[in-house]
């Protein structure tokens, strides 16, 4: 097992006040988390899943990964006890009378299978409304295992975990979050909860590192979608909806699983720039509305730049867009680059943005070669 260097940000420690009434939130302890710009590795969107847990009592493992953050009844009780909404253990005994406490060693652990492999750079541990009856301490360790691992093969020997959060005190009822630097690629995380207790959600923020072989496979796919290793670098406005929405897997499912802006009162527009898994040859474009039917984009255009200081050129021009339609658009010829930007007038929102193509022979290499470096 190796140790790598991480930073605690939001160093919470200790119960919470008891629930008194009120919103549950009120006194809910959270910090600034600069890393929560990146996507969230785990996200059942992506196909994250936990897999296993050791102990899940008075709670199911998989609120874990829920994307809404964690609701509190106060009267929901059921035949276990209190109804939690996360992961919650019983609570654990030493060996006999005389020794009736934990040893130091006893722990609870859950397995989670991250929805798309990549470079994790910061992990929250939230403790909301577990006020008591939140863990001492975690510690979270990361492993990179090819194809389809079931749990057994995950806690084999021969597995190396690396340690991304040492065991680290916690707070109750809070927004526990660490800073991860290891430059390394990982498909699978082992969380540890020392030594039992409840937490309420796991995030796991990140960049994807796609898998050379399988696009390769693919020949033609979405180069800018979250899955394949694109991501979103800036926009100009997030008030209603975060921007990553829009290169999320699968068809937006209302109105809010995509991209809105606020109304604007100016002469300006609104918009999104990407940058692609790689550098790659566009040939086709999706502009999907769906479900924005009084409020989306009235014109779209699309443009892409070779390089870091390469030139926006247009390669769709300003064209009418529909409500909660998909709109197709054949280039006429293939579209070089390694970013993309998406502007919409005046303002409004989409709901996906998809750029079909391949990889140039350049990219392709780069691609894989990182993925080597980063132990893929």
């Amino acid at each position: 097992m190796t140790a790598q260097q991480n930073t605690s940000l939001a160093s919470f420690t200790g119960d919470a006040q008891p629930y008194g009434g009120g919103d549950p939130y009120a006194d809910y302890r959270t910090a600034d988390l600069p890393f929560t710009q990146y996507a969230n590795l785990a996200d059942r969107q992506l196909g994250a899943g936990v897999v296993a847990a050791n102990d899940e009592f008075f709670a199911q493992r998989e609120n874990l990964l829920v994307p809404e953050p964690a609701e509190f009844d106060p009267e929901h009780f059921g035949h276990k006890g209190k109804v939690m909404d996360g992961w919650e253990t019983r609570r654990r005994r030493g060996v006999s009378a005389d020794h009736p406490w934990p040893t130091e060693e006893d722990h609870d652990w859950a397995l989670i299978r991250l929805g798309a492999p990549g470079v994790i750079r910061g992990i929250v541990v939230d403790t909301a409304h577990f006020r008591g009856n939140y863990p001492q301490a975690v510690s979270v360790e990361g492993a990179s295992v090819a194809g389809s691992p079931s749990p057994e093969e995950l806690l084999a020997d021969d597995v190396k975990w690396t340690t991304l959060v040492p065991r680290t005190p916690v707070g109750g009822h809070a927004a526990n979050g660490f800073a991860v630097s290891t430059e390394q690629r990982f498909t699978h995380l082992r969380l540890k909860q020392h030594p039992d207790g409840g937490i309420a959600r796991l995030r796991v923020y990140g960049e994807v590192v796609p898998d050379p072989a399988w696009l390769a496979a693919l020949g033609t796919f979405d180069v800018v979608a979250l899955e394949n290793g694109g991501r979103v670098e800036d926009a100009s406005n997030l008030f209603y909806s975060p921007a990553t929405n829009t290169i999320q897997p699968g068809r937006s499912r209302k109105m809010d699983d995509g991209w809105e802006t606020r109304r604007r009162r100016d002469r300006g527009n609104d918009w999104i720039q990407y940058r692609l898994v790689d550098r790659s040859q566009i040939r086709a474009i999706e502009i999907d509305t769906a479900y924005l039917k009084g409020n989306s984009a009235g014109w779209a255009s699309v443009s892409v730049k070779d390089g870091e200081d390469g030139e926006w050129r247009e390669v769709l021009p300003r064209t009418r867009m529909q409500p909660d339609t998909n709109h197709r658009f054949v280039l006429p010829e293939a579209a070089v680059g390694t970013h993309a930007r998406v502007d919409i007038f005046p303002d409004g929102g989409i709901s996906r943005l998809r750029l079909f193509g391949t990889l140039t022979e350049d990219g392709a290499a780069h691609l894989a070669a990182r993925h080597q470096e980063l132990g893929g």
